[in-house]
This record gives structure tokens, sequence and C-alpha cells, in this order.
């Protein structure tokens, strides 16, 4: 493994891959597997790899610019709703028209392109027309119909899920204790990105706490799901609280910023504010997309710990009955975590979880 790659643990194959392929690359890549696996990080040290001077040795300055962001020939392409619109496949085309700013060659980064849904046709008149200067990395969680041409005309680069292990000893590497790198590693489900956040959460226990409760509180009464679920929301809004705290002190900085650009050069957008307002939409459309990223990994986590709880009765149950039960348990969880990728409603959905965990407690 190259230096590049270090923060990508576990990925043995895909890492040999991309390093192999540096040497001859194509028009575009299609890394594919589940979040927090190293996706996005494997794509920054690959863009390194690519634009390097030296070959890739993950020293050079270039290098350096890759893996911070801020290389102007390595762009990522994010997207502003809860799927890739057609306008978004749009830009990815005009952004790959454009010449490199420094070198010969150019990367675009596609993230979250399982929920490409009406957008692909535009995006796959681009990839298999690609300008001679760009390389495409796309990412998906999975291949949804939409992406199967599309993937057919990629490299495809797997990557796997996690083993907790590996998680676990990632953290304990970075000073977290042995026993509560193991609890972290489950309840962020393989994801590093995902366990090093609620290593730094100090009120995680508290929430995992309450996701622990929950089937000993269902007694098979709708007004029972219902308050439930409102405690459980209300535990997503606490999550997102430190991260909003430091998106607002992100949109002081930009702020004081364009004040102190305007107040030097003097110079005014249209309408008076163009200077004081610069940037300022961007970062409200990133600081968006963060924090339904932060609900839905909340969420999942939840359910994550939800899960294990009836996987432990399972394992314990005494009666085919029992099994059962447990069993349909653990797959209803599994199927909104799965619906999660569509954003459904965080309180309807998990209204309707509980009560059929409820209902199916006391038939059981």
């Amino acid at each position: 493994m190259t230096a590049l790659f270090a923060d990508v643990p576990g990925q043995h194959r895909a890492v040999a891959a991309l390093t192999a392929a540096a040497h001859r690359p194509v028009h575009a890549y299609l890394f594919a597997g589940p979040a927090g696996t190293g996706k996005a990080a494997a794509a920054r040290s690959f863009a390194a790899m690519l634009l390097c001077p030296n070959g890739g040795d993950g020293t050079c300055e270039t290098c350096r610019r890759v893996l911070a962001g801020s290389h102007p020939d390595v762009v990522t392409v994010e997207r502003e709703g809860a799927f890739i619109t057609v306008e978004a496949a749009r830009d990815v085309a005009r952004l790959a028209a454009r010449s490199p700013v420094e070198g010969q060659r150019k990367v675009l980064i596609l993230p979250d392109f399982h929920l490409v849904r009406e957008a692909g046709p535009a995006l796959l008149k681009t990839i298999e027309e690609p300008p001679a200067s760009a390389v495409f990395i796309v990412m998906a969680e999975y291949v949804p119909p939409e992406l199967i041409t599309i993937a057919s005309r990629c490299v495809r680069v797997d990557f796997a899920p996690l083993a907790p292990a590996t998680v676990t000893a990632a953290l304990v590497a970075e000073g977290v204790s042995p026993d509560l790198a193991e609890e972290l590693a489950v309840a962020a489900g393989g994801r590093l990105d995902r366990a090093r956040m609620l290593a730094a959460d100090p009120e995680f226990e508290a929430r995992r706490r309450a996701w622990l409760s929950v089937p000993g509180r269902l007694d098979g009464r709708g007004h029972s799901a219902a308050v439930l679920a409102d405690e459980l929301v209300g535990l997503l809004d606490r999550s997102v609280a430190p991260l909003k705290a430091r998106q607002d002190q992100e949109m002081a900085e930009l702020e004081a910023r364009n004040a102190r650009a305007l107040e030097v050069n003097g110079k005014v957008g249209r309408g008076g504010r163009g200077g004081l307002k610069a940037g300022v939409r961007e970062m409200e459309d990133r600081h968006k997309r963060e924090v339904r990223r932060q609900r839905t990994d909340e969420l999942r986590t939840g359910l994550a710990i939800l899960a294990g709880v009836y996987r432990d009765r399972l394992a314990s149950a005494s009666t085919p009955g029992a099994q059962r039960a447990a069993a349909e348990a653990v797959g209803l969880i599994a199927g909104l975590g799965a619906a999660l990728a569509n954003n459904p409603g965080e309180l309807l959905a998990l209204q309707a979880l509980l009560a059929r965990l409820g209902r199916q407690a006391v038939t059981a």
C-alpha cells in the first residue's frame, strides 16, 4: 500500500487495482461499495496519483493539494437535492469540457451516483464521449438499473464492507480504548468514518441506551410507538447540533473574509451585496447536504443498535416462535435501513417500524 492510500484500511484489493491502474489510466472508474468503506479517500489518493509528476509518491505539492481538496484540476460534483438531477449531469459535461488548469489531465469525482435516476442518459453521453483530458471517478453504494449502462463504460473497483475488527484496530491505533472501539465499530456498521465521529461524540452513549431500550418499551399500542418515534427523532435533532455549530463558525469566517476583501479592494457586486455574499450560496448548499447525511447516518446507527438487540434475542431464543419473531424484526429493521436511500420522512418511517415491531411482540 502506498502512503497515499494509508487512510483506506481494509481495502487491499481495491488499492492494488488503483495503484496499477494509475500507470495507464482509462477515462472512467466506478467505485462501488457501502458508505464509509473508504471510497472518497481512495478517490482523492487515486486522483493524486493521476496528477502527480513523481508517479504518486504522496509527498509532493501536487499530491498535498489534491488530498487537501485545493487542486484546481480535481473537481468533486456534489448533488444538491435528494437525487442527481439532469442539470447536475449537464454540469458534469460542462466541467469535463474545460481544459486542465495546470497539467494535461483533470479528474472529476462524482459521489452518490446510486441516486442518478433520470439523469443517467445525460451522464452516459458524457462518459461515452469524454474529452481526452478528463478522468471520471463515479462513486456509488450499489448499482441500480439506472446506473447499469454507465457502469458498463467504467472500470469497476469494488470496496468491501469493513470488518468490525478492521474498524476496531483503526480506532485503537488512534487512541480509542479497545472496549469502546469494539462498541463503536458495531454501532457504526463497519463505517470507519462514522466510528471516528462517534468516538468524539459525548452524547453517543445516551443515544445508544435510548435505542437499546426500544424493544422493552413496545407494548403493541400505536400511542407508544408514536411517543418512541418522537423521542428518537428528537435524538436525531440533537445529534446534528455539533455539526451546525461548526457550520455556523464556517459561515461566520466566510462572511468575515468577504467583508475584509470588500474593504480592501472596494468591489461590490450587483445590488451592492455581491462581495459580501461571495460563496455563501455554495456553502449553504453544502451545509444542507452535510446535515441531511448526518441525520441519515445517525438513523442508520440507531437502527444497527436496535437490530443488534433482536439478533441477540434470535441467538438466545428457546422456541421456534421466538426465533421467528426475532428474525422478522431484524428483517423489518433492515428494510427501513435500505429505504433510507430514498429519503423517507424520518418520523413517519420510525412510527411505522415501531408499530409493526410492537404488534409483533404482542402476537409472538
